[in-house]
């Protein structure tokens, strides 16, 4: 019987032993699953702040040839204006806007720079601010909008659809405002009366490689 008894304390601490071995393993690959979880998350973090230090760094290379398509991509929120040669991105300016930055423009005097779909239609060069590229507002959206709300008739509205489809210059005396474009004069802050501004120097790289009929996409 002595003996017996001898035996459950050894069978209790060797099974002791075992749980404390098993529980010890399970925790150990928690914590080196948890280890790798949080190591995966940082390498993820950072490669998306690279990426994202990518998207604003701001440059120019001079295109190799003479493109047959170019296209421009203006980010209002990022502040940022790129220049596409044959689907290429050449160069990423970093651009002020209107005084009133947000949401699309509605009508003469808001300080608002236009939100959509246009297409470069004017060019002078006599201006205070080095060179002035127009931008194609109001387009048939704007116009659509505008016809609802009041701001224009339907006489107005065709005219306006008329020089959209033929890709001309839109009426820009209208109630929904015009004259808007890019030009030069800086691009600390947002100071115009809706133009996107650049320097001197990258207005006078789009007066280069951005010809009028170029499309230009400008998101919020």
């Amino acid at each position: 019987m002595k003996n017996e008894y001898k035996k459950f304390p050894l069978v209790f601490l060797i099974f002791g032993i075992f749980l404390i071995v098993l529980i010890s393993g399970v925790s150990i690959r928690k914590y080196i699953k948890t280890k790798e979880a949080v190591s995966n998350d940082k390498i993820s973090a950072q490669k998306s702040g690279d990426s994202v230090k990518e998207d604003n760094k701001l440059f120019f290379n001079k295109p190799e040839s003479t493109a047959s398509k170019t296209s421009i991509k203006v980010y209002k929120k990022r502040r940022v204006l790129e220049l596409y040669s044959n689907d290429k991105i050449i160069g990423r300016f970093k651009i002020g806007l209107g005084r009133a930055p947000e949401g699309y423009k509605e009508k003469e005097g808001d300080n608002k720079t236009p939100e959509g779909s246009y297409y470069l239609c004017y060019r002078n060069g006599n201006t205070k601010y080095t060179y002035f590229i127009g931008v194609s507002y109001p387009n048939v959206e704007d116009a659509k909008r505008g016809l609802k709300e009041g701001l224009i008739d339907e006489a107005t509205y065709k005219r306006i659809e008329r020089a959209i489809e033929n890709r001309k210059q839109p009426p820009w005396n209208t109630p929904l405002g015009g004259e808007v474009g890019l030009h030069g004069g800086g691009n600390k802050y947002d100071w115009t009366y809706g133009c996107i501004a650049l320097t001197n120097e990258e207005i006078n790289i789009l007066k280069q490689y951005a010809p009028n009929g170029t499309n230009i996409e400008i998101y919020k």
